[in-house]
């Protein structure tokens, strides 16, 4: 894809959050990719998901959240249909990040807001998803009044890795809308953050 291509790409998505009227078009996403990564629905964060725990009910628990507003994420749309998304939300909202035990150790204050993971469906990357879906965050974090925002992204600066790593966020993407590499909990993994200003008129 040329570059002309890939900005008039970028220029019919839009961004929409994750509520009742929008998870129908997360949910169809999700079932067309295998539940997302084997069946998590994107709770990996807020529980400990894995042995013990169906596909079926990370999705009904999913659901539950998004009813009860306990989740969020800003999901990017080309007309209908939605390509993928960035979680985000507190630190009480999300406590189940990588990494840990090293983040913790060295840990002086938690954030006001973490971004947790990316997700774009298949055969649809290289068209600018996750670069948007994290400035639709970042845009709905000031409008709830901004603070401190952290990223776990996995570095790829001298090599290639699988997608399964990625789902932390893209380094490029963070650096791109401002963040800084602030300390290192993996040998690969940065913490990296970002301070947010309210956005205007905010309470």
């Amino acid at each position: 894809m040329t570059d002309n291509a890939a900005d008039a790409a970028a220029a019919r998505l839009v961004v929409r959050l994750l509520d009742t009227d929008t998870w129908p078009a997360f949910a169809r996403l999700v079932e067309a990719n295998n539940g997302v990564w084997g069946g998590c629905w994107c709770m990996g964060f807020h529980v400990k998901v894995g042995k013990g725990r169906t596909s079926q009910q990370n999705q009904a628990e999913k659901e539950q959240r998004v009813r009860e507003g306990r989740t969020h994420a800003a999901l990017v749309f080309e007309g209908d249909d939605c390509l993928g998304w960035c979680q985000f939300g507190s630190p009480a909202e999300l406590p189940e990040i990588k990494s840990k035990r090293k983040y913790e150790k060295d840990l002086v204050a938690l954030p006001g807001w973490r971004i947790t993971c990316f997700f774009t469906g298949k055969g649809l990357r290289k068209r600018g998803v996750a670069h948007t879906a994290l400035g639709g965050a970042l845009a709905e974090i000031a409008r709830q009044g901004g603070g401190t925002v952290e990223g776990y992204p996995e570095e790829t600066d001298d090599r290639s890795v699988s997608g399964s790593f990625l789902h932390t966020g893209p380094m490029a993407a963070f650096e791109n809308h401002g963040f800084t590499r602030t300390r290192l909990i993996s040998p690969h993994r940065w913490v990296v953050t970002l301070n947010v200003a309210p956005a205007g008129g905010s309470d």
